[in-house]
C-alpha cells in the first residue's frame, strides 16, 4: 500500500512539473541511485515476461531499470509508467502500444525500436537515440531535446498540444535541437511543437500539421512539405532551402517571420 501511494504521489508530482515547464530535471538529482541503478536484471525482466499472459500486460510501473540491456525483448503493451530507463539499451525492442507516461529515458538507446501506438506523456527523453525507430500512431508529449531520430517514423503520430485538455499547462512534444534528418512525419500532428534548431533535412512532412509550431533556426533543407499546414508557424531564421512541394503547402502565407527565412 505504501509503495502504491508513493508511486501515485510520484506520478502526480511528475505531471505537475511537466505541465509547468516540461522540465522535471531541475529539481531531480540525476546522479542518485534511483536514477542510475537497476533493481532487476535482464533475466529478471525476461522471467516476468514469461509468466505474463497475453491478456494481462506486464506492469513495470516505477521500476528502476536504468543501464540495463533490454535489446530485442518484446515489451508490447507493457506498462512502464514512471519507470527509470536512463541509458538503457532498447535496440530493436518492441514497445508497441506500451505506456511510457512520465518515464525517464535520458540517453536511452532505442535504435530500431518499435513504439507503434505507444503513449509517451510527460516522458523525459533528452538525448535519447531513436534512429530508425517506428513511432507511427504514437501519442508523444515528451521532452526529446537533443534526441536523434534519423530515419525514424512518426507517421500519423500525435505530438501536438490538445488545446481542449491543457488545464495544467501546454503539453506537447519538445524536439529542440533534435536530429530529425530523413524523418517520416507524414500526416503527423506537430501543432505547437517546439522544433527550434531541429535538423529536418530531407524530412517528409507531407500532410503534417505545423500549426503554431516553433521552427526558429530549424533546418528544413530539402524537406518535402506537400500539404503541410504552416498556419501560425514561426519560421524566424529557419532554413528552407530547396524544399519539395512548397507551392502545394497549406497556409504558408500565414506563417510568422517568413521574411526572416533563409532560402539560399
Amino acid at each position: 500500500m505504501k509503495r502504491r501511494i508513493a508511486l501515485t504521489t510520484l506520478g502526480l508530482a511528475l505531471v505537475v512539473l511537466a505541465a509547468r515547464a516540461q522540465d522535471m530535471m531541475r529539481d531531480v538529482d540525476l546522479s542518485s541511485p534511483a536514477m542510475v541503478s537497476a533493481e532487476m536484471g535482464r533475466q529478471d525482466v525476461e522471467a516476468v515476461l514469461a509468466k505474463t499472459s497475453a491478456a494481462t500486460p506486464v506492469d513495470f510501473t516505477g521500476k528502476r531499470l536504468s543501464g540495463l540491456d533490454l535489446s530485442g525483448l518484446d515489451l508490447s503493451n507493457a506498462i512502464l509508467r514512471a519507470a527509470r530507463l536512463n541509458k538503457t539499451r532498447l535496440v530493436g525492442t518492441k514497445l508497441d502500444h506500451a505506456i511510457l507516461d512520465q518515464a525517464w529515458l535520458l540517453d536511452a538507446d532505442l535504435t530500431g525500436a518499435s513504439l507503434k501506438g505507444a503513449n509517451l506523456f510527460a516522458s523525459q527523453m533528452a538525448r535519447a537515440r531513436l534512429d530508425g525507430a517506428n513511432l507511427s500512431g504514437a501519442r508523444i508529449a515528451a521532452d526529446l531535446t537533443g534526441a536523434s531520430l534519423v530515419g525514424a517514423s512518426i507517421a500519423n503520430a500525435h505530438l501536438g498540444a490538445d488545446m481542449r485538455n491543457q488545464s495544467m499547462g501546454l503539453m506537447r512534444a519538445v524536439l529542440r535541437s533534435a536530429n530529425l534528418e530523413r524523418l517520416n512525419a507524414r500526416n503527423a500532428d506537430l501543432s505547437r511543437v517546439d522544433l527550434e534548431f531541429a535538423v529536418l533535412r530531407g524530412a517528409d512532412l507531407t500532410g503534417a500539421s505545423l500549426k503554431n509550431a516553433q521552427l526558429g533556426g530549424a533546418d528544413l533543407t530539402g524537406a518535402t512539405v506537400i500539404d503541410a499546414d504552416f498556419d501560425g508557424a514561426d519560421l524566424v531564421s529557419a532554413k528552407l532551402i530547396a524544399p519539395n512541394g512548397l507551392d502545394r503547402a497549406k497556409n504558408f502565407d500565414k506563417a510568422k517571420n517568413r521574411e526572416r527565412l533563409i532560402t539560399k
